[in-house]
């Protein structure tokens, strides 16, 4: 079972970056698919960024090119670089993880282990 702890939310101006961590204290991490999914007040969870235990990324279109997840399994980190943020960016981040066979990447309802989330504030 995955224990996910999210940090590196903030507030930054219109084309900032920021840089956000999500911790297992579990130990399967490094056999989980895991996923950044965000939230912003009034509209639905959407998935961000996909990452399998090979290290295959998948990104919404919405972020393909500004964003980019990466995962070091030595440490049970889940990371995701955000560049060129814009203000539709702003959000509560979560991360998420889960066996692979049984996730649809960026499908929040496939996923099980979720993080507390952590907030996205862009300013323009």
């Amino acid at each position: 079972q995955a224990q996910l702890v999210e940090s590196g939310g903030g507030s930054v101006q219109s084309g900032g970056s920021l840089r956000l961590s999500c911790v297992d204290s579990g130990e399967h991490f490094k056999i989980y698919c895991l996923s950044w999914f965000r939230q912003a007040p009034g509209k639905e969870r959407e998935g961000v960024a996909a990452i399998d235990k090979h290290g295959k990324t998948t990104y919404a279109d919405f972020v393909r090119g500004r964003f980019t997840v990466s995962r070091d399994n030595s440490k049970n980190t889940l990371d995701l670089e955000m560049d060129s943020l814009q203000p539709e960016d702003a959000a509560m981040y979560s991360c998420a993880a889960d066996d692979c066979w049984s996730i649809i990447p960026l499908e929040a309802r496939t996923y099980a282990y979720w993080g507390q989330g952590t907030q996205v504030t862009v300013s323009s």
